[in-house]
């Protein structure tokens, strides 16, 4: 297969990204006859890169779907998450954490040390609280809510300090106010010098895969400041996410 057929597959293929055209259309967006077109389309057809419908419309296949989720997974989160950590970490100068909902826990899989003498105890693989951490906050608002539930109750509600949530009904009015503004904070809930805040890592199919979270010893920051880190922290989540695959459903349209 030459290099222009291969360019011409590409430029196919990211037209379908778009949304299902014609055989028409396509051969319009090459800028060649119908057949040429079509002589590109079959064997990506038979792969099933591409499907055809009744109507002869074409969109993108399964095929290629699977070979998206395999690369990710060969990448793995870490890896894709690596570099906005790094840059995220050497913008705010403050603990970076990425944690992962795994088998009923969620754990610490990446960390970033602050820059500062003044230090926040964790770990890679240590477990997070699942009532106070604003990383499993992030993740547990994702679950459907009889799962969110079911989780609450059956929670140890450890008093960490005078501001940890230490109910179940507290808790799942907190993840729904996460589920509804996307982020989650820490206030003090888990150890009372530090403050965090926490946004999710979503992968192509919208599903959250991952939370980052960025914590800052309160004698560094008040908690105030801690929250102007936000939009920062949300446009590296955002990249994370585009890495993955996701893109976000404009508003009115139907994804």
């Amino acid at each position: 297969m030459s290099s222009s057929t291969v360019a011409r597959a590409m430029r196919l293929l990211a037209e379908l990204g778009e949304g299902e055209r014609s055989l028409e259309q396509l051969a319009g967006v090459l800028d060649v006859h119908k057949s040429t077109a079509l002589r590109l389309l079959r064997p990506m057809e038979e792969e099933r890169i591409v499907q055809r419908d009744a109507a002869h419309r074409y969109r993108l296949g399964p095929q290629l779907f699977a070979l998206a989720g395999q690369a990710l997974e060969q990448r793995g989160i870490r890896t894709v998450a690596a570099p906005h950590l790094r840059e995220l970490n050497a913008a705010t100068g403050q603990t970076v954490h990425l944690a992962a909902y795994e088998g009923g826990e969620v754990v610490y899989i990446d960390k970033y040390d602050s820059r500062h003498p003044v230090r926040m105890y964790s770990r890679i693989g240590l477990r997070a609280a699942l009532h106070c951490a604003a990383v499993a906050k992030v993740l547990l608002a994702d679950l459907p809510v009889s799962e969110r539930r079911q989780i609450a109750e059956g929670l140890e509600y450890t008093p960490y300090t005078a501001h940890t949530l230490t109910t179940p009904a507290a808790l799942l009015a907190e993840l729904d106010t996460v589920a509804a503004q996307g982020w989650a904070r820490d206030h003090a809930e888990h150890e009372s010098f530090i403050n965090c805040v926490a946004a999710p890592v979503r992968d192509a199919s919208g599903r959250v895969v991952a939370a980052v979270s960025v914590s800052v010893p309160d004698m560094l920051l008040p908690y105030e400041q801690v929250l102007a880190l936000l939009p920062r922290l949300r446009a590296a989540t955002a990249a994370i996410s585009a890495d993955c695959g996701w893109t976000p459903t404009p508003l009115g349209r139907e994804a």
